[in-house]
């Protein structure tokens, strides 16, 4: 029987075998294919999945970090690929996987294949089908965003200048191909969509797929659709396609036709069209004021005209007897009211009389009551009233003495006396 000590740990075990992964230069860089399996435990920035043997059984973990900047498609369950990547043996529970380095569509190119699941992504979401704007006629500024040192903006700016002089080019220059094209492109529509442009032309001159890819970049992609400008792709050449052209709402096979489209109609053409307009409109002036001319002539012609005084006949005639009505009614009216005022006067009058009378006689009866008590009345019986000086009434002799003066007030007149004596009637 084997000593103790000869025996291993199962992690001493899987420590050896790591090492041994780790020196053998042939697990240091694999080439494999296979099918991807078991897609889909994405981990933030990292991939795992499987690669399957279509023609058998067997299966190796792979792996691959920060996948998204280091390809340009996207993996999909089933896809064939070439892979490069080292072996390694992950200690803690044995088991082996493959670390990738490069990975791409076996069969198909790399940036073909990203370009057509791009494509198809952004048709699903509607980006190419949004309604295309109407390319002006007249533009008055044209932007290009295109290299500065390439014969696009030459192109172009030759061609406006000879189509349509009064269009003003201005260049945006950017960076057309490599990594930071997008973004440059991005940042110079960015300060079009602020300005006052009547159209937009973007492109560069033709090349490969990995020059022009930056054209197919989503971000760029999806900046042009958000545009309130019109925009003209002109990438490459005729064969070339790329998103930009989807997007665009045309497209040019070189920079000349795309100029032409932005000068759809040159100057030559807008003198000739001016031309035409000028004699259509002298045309129907003249139609105008010849139908305006048989109108007058026709309204002059009328029997109305010869003899104005007919046109108003009528209405005087109307006027008139309007006018009649008008005195009758008044006149009618006019006798209703003196009718009523004689009403009410008499109406007031009999009234009064009526109200009056038992007052009258009221105060006759008064009259004739306060007669019989008056002092005048007394007064014309033949009595007299006696004051003193003071005006006091005197009401019997005891008021009085011998050569007291008394006024006598009788019923014509008052007199002036002396009391000479003064004698009481001895039988009161």
């Amino acid at each position: 029987m084997a000593d103790k000590n000869q025996y291993l740990s199962v992690s001493a075990l899987s420590a050896y075998l790591k090492l041994k992964f780790d020196a053998d230069p042939y697990l240091g860089k694999v080439y494999l294919t296979g099918e991807i399996s078991n897609l889909g435990n994405r981990r933030g920035r990292h991939l795992y999945f499987s690669i399957k043997d279509p023609e058998g059984q067997a299966v190796i973990k792979a792996a691959m970090f920060s996948y998204a900047s280091r390809l340009k498609f996207n993996p999909e369950e089933g896809m064939k690929i070439l892979a490069i990547g080292r072996v390694q043996l992950y200690e803690p529970n044995g088991s082996y996987s493959i670390i990738l380095d490069e990975m791409k569509p076996d069969g198909i190119g790399e940036l073909f294949l990203a370009y057509e699941q791009l494509k198809q992504r952004l048709q699903q979401e509607g980006v190419f089908s949004h309604p295309k704007r109407r390319l002006p006629n007249y533009p008055k500024k044209i932007a290009v965003v295109t290299s500065p040192t390439g014969a696009v903006i030459e192109d172009i700016a030759k061609t406006v200048a000879r189509r349509f002089p009064k269009a003003q080019v201005v260049l945006f220059p950017a960076v057309v191909q490599g990594d930071q094209a997008a973004p440059s492109m991005i940042k110079q529509l960015n300060r079009i969509d602020d300005l006052d442009f009547d159209v937009l032309i973007i492109g560069r001159g033709g090349g490969s797929i990995e020059d022009l890819w930056a054209f197919n970049d989503e971000a760029l992609v999806r900046r042009i659709s958000e545009l309130s400008l019109p925009v003209i792709s002109s990438v490459g050449h005729e064969t070339d396609n790329t998103l930009t052209d989807l997007v665009a709402d045309c497209r040019a096979a070189t920079p000349t036709a795309a100029a032409e489209l932005a000068t759809p109609i040159n100057q030559q053409q807008l003198k000739q069209h001016i031309n035409d307009l000028q004699n259509r409109l002298l045309a129907a002036t003249s139609q105008t004021v010849r139908q305006r001319q048989i109108f007058l002539d026709q309204l002059v012609n009328r029997p109305i005209m010869r003899q104005p005084d007919r046109l108003y006949t009528v209405y005087q005639q109307q006027v008139d007897g309007l006018y009649e009505r008008l005195v009758r009614v008044w006149a009618h009216r006019l006798q209703v009211d003196r009718n009523q005022l004689n009403n009410l006067q008499q109406r007031q009058e009999q009234l009064g009389r009526h109200l009056l009378q038992p007052q009258q006689e009221k105060l006759a009866m008064l009259a004739t009551k306060l007669n019989l008590v008056s002092p005048l009345t007394i007064l014309g019986r033949g009595y007299a009233i006696v004051q003193k000086d003071d005006a006091a009434i005197v009401h019997s002799v005891k008021d009085l003495k011998v050569a007291d003066q008394v006024d006598l007030r009788l019923a014509d007149g008052q007199v002036r006396a002396e009391i000479t004596g003064v004698e009481n009637d001895r039988s009161k």
